[in-house]
């Protein structure tokens, strides 16, 4: 009989990349290791990835799997069954993978652990995704935090300092699988229609990619952050979080190489914001494992009291960019356009469901879920509970945020909103946020017919604010 082949395995996960990928790196210093992948679309449940996300996956592992010599064996399906698996055809001494975070993953890692550890199988994980993980930050009693400011400040700058990235390891230990596996394409990541097409020529999914798109940030959109950040047609932005959440480019590598800007004119101001913004994502993934139940339940229980509204046509003007008012509309366009949305575009959006449309904050969680190619579980509803005013630190629901004013204020020469509502691009940035404001003849010269090219006002800002307001005074009369 014919002795299994000894090998130990890396599971890439949310660690799509070669360099500063520690379960990676200690794999290799074990022996010959066996790359592989595997979509569990059964353990996920309600949380399976949307359609952006698996668009932008296909092709981070295809680029993956291009470095690695197309040696990655993929597989779909229950982990638990595919390392049994594994463990008929190889001898397997070891299996290591980087944590997540998510509240199923951590069930199903303990659960697959504890039974390969039962067959003698090591296992061994590392921190590649965090520069904290959630239970080395806490409050002195032991508590984890629900405020920002302290969560970051005391909890986070006054920790150990985030380990320096580690090199790319030698690939020369990496092995063909002998046995049958899928190819990427089986995986079916692809969606059917291909809606997707305009996003491969904004996009560059992959370890490469992401590099390139921190390194051009660093050079071009550091210096005036702070400010710039708000504006959504300046450069200011990173565009990193799809690269961060997929691991094509490590917190860590973020962290550091952001510091080395550090003493650069007129820089401070902007690279410390940059990094607190690094730390808002640590506080979202705190949130979820210290309160798992974040994406469904409201944190502040005085909530489940709201009295949402359903209102079908509301939520499809919404998603459509029908809503009548342009800055509104321009985010959900760019959304199902590019699969992306500006950070403080998607706070107003928000804001408009939530509060002018009264409509619940889990619509709008599952829909960024299905559109987003940054679509991550703890960003996504800290986020969405945050502008909700239901979760922690949270924006208090009074503070309702007009479309008008944030457009006039934030785009004032309507660069962005003329760009994905063109139909309006003809008319003066006086009118553009309130376009129901115009004169006739200045609409007429703009080519712009409220209610057939360009929809009247979903709902009237005052009367709506009013209605939110009552609906607030409701919970917290309770």
């Amino acid at each position: 009989m014919t002795a299994k082949r000894l090998i130990s395995i890396h599971w890439f996960r949310q660690d799509l990349r070669l360099s500063d990928n520690p379960a990676l790196s200690e794999a290799i210093e074990s022996g010959d290791i066996l790359p592989i992948y595997i979509l569990d679309d059964i353990n996920s449940n309600d949380n399976k990835m949307g359609e952006a996300s698996r668009w932008w996956l296909h092709h981070s592992l295809s680029n993956l799997n291009k470095k690695l010599g197309g040696k990655i064996s993929f597989y779909n399906g229950d982990p638990k069954e595919i390392f049994n698996k594994l463990s008929e055809q190889y001898d397997v001494k070891s299996i290591y993978w980087n944590r997540c975070y998510e509240p199923w993953r951590i069930k199903r890692d303990k659960d697959l652990k504890k039974d390969l550890e039962e067959k003698n199988i090591h296992i061994e994980t590392h921190n590649g995704s965090l520069l904290w993980e959630p239970w080395t930050v806490l409050k002195n009693d032991g508590t984890p935090y629900r405020v920002f400011s302290p969560y970051y400040k005391r909890g986070c700058l006054e920790a150990p300092a985030p380990r320096e990235p580690i090199q790319e390891p030698s690939l020369s230990n990496i092995v063909s699988n002998l046995f049958d596996s899928l190819s990427l394409d089986d995986l079916d990541l692809l969606p059917e229609v291909g809606w997707y097409e305009d996003m491969e020529n904004l996009w560059s999914p992959g370890e490469d990619g992401a590099k390139e798109k921190l390194h051009k940030f660093l050079d071009y959109g550091l210096l005036g952050y702070k400010e710039g950040r708000n504006f959504p047609s300046r450069e200011n932005v990173s565009q990193l979080s799809p690269h961060m959440h997929f691991g094509e480019v490590s917190a860590n590598q973020v962290w550091y190489g952001a510091q080395l800007k550090e003493g650069e004119k007129g820089i401070d101001k902007d690279l410390k914001h940059f990094l607190s913004e690094l730390g808002w994502r640590e506080f979202s993934y705190s949130l979820l494992y210290h309160f798992p139940t974040l994406p469904k339940e409201n944190l502040q229980k005085k909530f489940d009291n709201f009295p949402w509204t359903e209102n079908l046509d509301y939520l499809e003007k919404w998603k459509k960019g029908q809503t009548g008012y342009p800055i509104v509309d321009a985010g959900m366009r760019e959304l199902w356009q590019t699969g992306y949305m500006h950070n403080r575009v998607r706070m107003i959006v928000g804001s408009f469901l939530v509060k002018n449309l009264l409509l619940h904050w889990h619509e709008g969680e599952k829909w960024f879920w299905d559109c987003l190619i940054d679509a991550d579980l703890a960003s996504n509803s800290a986020s969405w509970q945050w502008v909700a005013g239901s979760g922690a630190d949270a924006a208090p629901y009074f503070r309702i945020f007009n479309p008008v004013t944030q457009g006039l204020r934030f785009d004032p020469d309507g660069d962005y909103t003329k760009k994905y509502v063109p139909e309006l691009k003809d008319l003066p940035s006086k009118y553009l946020y309130s376009p129901w404001e115009a004169p006739l003849d200045i609409l007429n010269e703009a080519g712009v017919t409220l209610g057939k090219n360009y929809p009247n006002p979903v709902v009237d800002l005052k009367q709506s604010r009013e209605k939110a307001l009552d609906a607030f005074s409701v919970i917290r009369i309770k």
